[in-house]
């Protein structure tokens, strides 16, 4: 089945396709032309509905569209829906993080979690998406470490690992994180949909 996955972001669309069911055909929105549309909504739920429905009535397929971010404790919930553009509309993975370890500077409350929301419509104007969607939790390092992974993983700590989601493999971070985790719940429950 042809599905248009609703990012540009090639970091989110490889960890996804390596998780999504092998009968989807995926393509980027970006290979088919397709912009992303104003985040608008306040969740991330209404953010991922508004992008999958501009992917799939701009593309005329089905669409699954992501919508997560960094939720930290102590800043309520910041940066959260805008953790792509928490330094401004532009900003670098790099130039985020150090807005944050400067917003949190020594503060000793430094619990965060990564959320994750994933939508999938057959049609642009489905009344019945399906909305999958799971957490991570961890904490704000006081300083980033590790080459792996993107955005915020060099500074998101978690204790069972003793690491930071960047210092982590590959195959470890899809079990773990919550874009896996919630990639495993679509799944299923994309099986169960298109069951006879």
């Amino acid at each position: 089945m042809e599905v248009v996955l609703a990012s540009s972001n090639i970091h989110k669309a490889n960890e996804m396709t390596s998780l999504l069911p092998s009968y989807l055909n995926v393509s980027l929105q970006s290979d088919l032309g397709i912009h992303s549309p104003a985040e608008t909504g306040s969740t991330f739920v209404e953010n991922a509905l508004i992008k999958a429905r501009n992917a799939s009535a701009l593309s005329k397929l089905p669409a699954i569209a992501d919508d997560s971010g960094l939720c930290v404790r102590a800043l309520n919930d910041r940066p959260g829906i805008i953790s792509a553009r928490y330094a401004g509309e532009s900003a670098t993975d790099e130039e985020n993080l150090k807005k944050l370890l400067a917003e949190l500077g020594n503060c000793a409350e430094r619990h965060a979690f990564f959320h994750c929301v994933l939508v999938f419509l057959d049609h642009a104007t489905s009344p019945t998406p399906i909305i999958a969607e799971a957490s991570w939790h961890g904490e704000i390092s006081h300083t980033p470490s590790g080459s792996g992974g993107f955005g915020y993983d060099p500074v998101f700590y978690v204790h069972s690992l003793d690491a930071t989601a960047a210092e982590i493999s590959t195959s470890l971070k899809n079990t773990l994180s919550h874009r896996g985790k919630a990639l495993r719940q679509l799944k299923e429950k994309l099986l169960e949909y298109y069951s006879p």
